[in-house]
C-alpha cells in the first residue's frame, strides 16, 4: 500500500493508474472513492474523476498527526470490480 505526506492545508489530486493492472482493453466506467476513519475535520475527497484508464481524486482538510486510508473502488467494463488503497499521514509542512 502507498504512503503519501498531506499537509492539512494542502487540496492536492491523486491518483490510481488502473491501465497496468488490465492490460487486456478493460476500461474503468465507474470509480468511487472512500476515507477511513471518516469524520467531519478529516481528509475529505473535495473532487473526483475518471477515465477509461485512471481515477483521480482531490483530496483537501484534515487533522496533524491523523492516519486515514483512502480507497478507490472500480467497475470496469468486463464487470470485475477492484480496489486500491493507500495511506494518508496528515503532517504541517
Amino acid at each position: 500500500m502507498t504512503m503519501i505526506v498531506k499537509d492539512p492545508d494542502s487540496r492536492i489530486d491523486f491518483e490510481f493508474d488502473w491501465a497496468a493492472a488490465y492490460p487486456g482493453g478493460q476500461a474503468v466506467l465507474a470509480s468511487v472513492w472512500a476515507i477511513a476513519p471518516a469524520a467531519a475535520d478529516g481528509v475529505m475527497v473535495a473532487a473526483a474523476a475518471h477515465d477509461l484508464m485512471q481515477s483521480t481524486a482531490t483530496l483537501a482538510g484534515g487533522v496533524a498527526g491523523h492516519v486515514y486510508r483512502v480507497t478507490n473502488r472500480v467497475t470496469l467494463s468486463d464487470g470485475q470490480i477492484d480496489e486500491r488503497s493507500m495511506t494518508v499521514r496528515v503532517e504541517e509542512r
